[in-house]
């Protein structure tokens, strides 16, 4: 099984953000991630 980049917290706490009000952009530059993986 291929080991994860980020952390369980990181990984359930992104979306939190985006709820907040954050956009899809900012989020993915600030966590370093593409859209695609946002959305997947």
């Amino acid at each position: 099984m291929k080991c994860s980049r980020f952390s369980e917290e990181q990984i359930t706490g992104i979306p939190n953000e985006h709820q907040a009000g954050m956009s899809t952009a900012e989020l993915c530059r600030k966590h370093g991630i593409s859209d695609a993986t946002f959305y997947t």
